[in-house]
């Protein structure tokens, strides 16, 4: 039994805070919650914004909310079509996972233990989101930085890169 008693005192004196580091994570804890929600935050104002005008706004909705360097690659896609008259994108919307959205189903947005933003669609697909964004500025909010197209991490910037060349 003096076992079983030095365990429990153990796994009592393990669960208990320490002072400072307490405070440090709950700092650490707080940003990456306010990360969390500008991310977030601003992958639901691009949803709305795509809804809104069902697809059609120009520049893209995702152009608009990109980051230099994804402008950049779909800069290269737009210079590619504009060069041979046919695309190197992909063949669907990324945002919605369809070539025929439905602009009002069921979105549920969450973060991912690795950052990324995911929207869940009511049609079964799973968009994953990466977002660069500026802690210092609250105002600039968040861009986005790439689009995971698949289970094998291939994003839509590698994709144009690698196409559109």
């Amino acid at each position: 039994m003096p076992t079983y008693k030095s365990l429990i005192f153990l796994l009592t004196i393990g669960l208990m805070p320490v002072g400072s580091a307490t405070a440090d994570v709950t700092k650490s804890d707080q940003k990456q919650a306010i990360m969390a929600a500008m991310k977030i935050a601003t992958i639901k104002k691009m949803y709305q914004q795509d809804a809104d005008d069902q697809g059609l706004s120009n520049p893209a909705v995702l152009r608009q909310y990109a980051n230099a360097d994804l402008q950049a690659a779909m800069k290269l896609e737009q210079d590619y079509f504009d060069k041979n008259q046919t695309s190197c994108n992909i063949d669907y919307d990324v945002l919605w996972d369809s070539q025929d959205p439905d602009y009002t189903q069921d979105k549920k947005f969450s973060m991912t233990e690795q950052g990324l933003v995911q929207v869940s669609l009511a049609q079964g697909s799973d968009i994953y989101y990466e977002l660069s964004c500026d802690a210092n500025d609250k105002r600039a909010g968040c861009q986005v930085a790439d689009v995971i197209l698949d289970d094998d991490g291939k994003t839509l910037r590698k994709h144009l890169l690698e196409t559109c060349r």
